[in-house]
């Protein structure tokens, strides 16, 4: 669908998404490719966007597995719908006790329902969790295996195979083989080290927080209708507070929402009571909002920790 880069960039800005020249390249690649794309770097830089603007943009359904400590094979690939498997039984009594009525012997009746197995252990009765919804879907999908660094390495490694091959082996019917090979994305916010088996199957690409242009261009898209001089104290401050030695850093995400926040107070400048009553939008632990508000001069103290300067972007003063 994508014949060269620029082809890919105006893509994703169409879906809202600003992508860097090495984030339009490594997507293209991986497509062409058809190799997995695993992307790394700090919580809500928009990795996860990344696929999802990618799936809006090539027009194929997206499919999610959101990872978690303790997910395994039957969560993620496939599961019996036993409920549903009783249900017929019960439905089918009459016919089983038909079938077995003749039997000679107790050999001879569990042979005979043997046979039957394929009537119970059908794809009727399995439950398509988001990796064989993948493999299976009728149509080409992008396949978001997002946070795989908060599984468990076990898991990591049973998802080597499928990677690989894109095909499930289901004991009770055989291998399924994917009828399209979806478009994988895999996210990591870097909470443990990938394997490199892991590494070596995809291509690699890390995103980090923008610098403060793409930041003003992401913003400018998102929340068009934030005061343009608004939008460039907030970008200003956020990209400030990065460098200041917090516990969670605003994440691109959250300065979207800030710039949400601002529109709805009808904020025509960054005043010190606006950012005294809006700062926990950007920042989620209280030490860090206290440390932020000694860096821009909002409290008694008057501090600022070294490097960070009296003044913000542009010249003027933060109050």
């Amino acid at each position: 669908m994508f014949n060269d880069i620029s082809q890919v960039t105006n893509g994703l800005k169409e879906q809202q998404y600003i992508a860097t020249d090495e984030i339009a390249t490594v997507m293209f690649l991986a497509t062409k490719l058809d190799k997995p794309l695993l992307t790394e770097g700090p919580a809500g830089v928009g990795k996860t966007e990344l696929a999802k603007a990618w799936a809006k943009a090539s027009g194929k359904p997206l499919i999610r597995l959101q990872c978690y400590e303790g997910l395994d094979e039957s969560k993620a690939l496939y599961e019996w719908e036993y409920a549903k498997q009783m249900l017929y039984t019960q439905l089918l009594r009459d016919k089983l006790s038909d079938l077995l009525a003749t039997a000679g012997s107790l050999s001879d009746a569990a042979d005979r329902l043997a046979a039957e197995e394929d009537v119970f252990f059908s794809e009727r009765f399995l439950l398509a969790r988001p990796l064989l919804q993948a493999i299976t879907s009728n149509e080409p999908v992008v396949l978001l295996i997002d946070e795989i660094d908060r599984a468990d390495a076990e898991f990591e490694a049973f998802l080597l195979e499928v990677l690989s091959d894109f095909q499930v082996s289901v004991p009770e019917i055989g291998t399924i083989v994917a009828r399209h090979q979806p478009t994988v994305v895999l996210t990591s916010n870097n909470t443990r080290e990938l394997s490199e088996a892991l590494k070596r199957r995809c291509l690699y690409l890390f995103i980090d927080y923008p610098d403060h242009e793409s930041e003003l261009n992401i913003v400018r898209l998102r929340v068009p209708q934030l005061n343009a001089r608004v939008a460039e104290q907030a970008v200003g401050l956020v990209q400030s507070l990065r460098q200041l030695d917090l516990k969670k850093s605003p994440s691109v995400s959250e300065t979207i929402d800030w710039a949400k926040a601002l529109v709805l107070l009808n904020a025509d400048s960054l005043d010190k009571h606006t950012l005294e009553t809006t700062l926990t939008v950007l920042l989620k632990h209280e030490s860090d909002v206290q440390k932020a508000r000694r860096a821009i001069g909002n409290d008694d103290s008057g501090r600022r920790p070294r490097g960070y300067g009296n003044r913000r972007p542009g010249g003027r003063d933060w109050n």
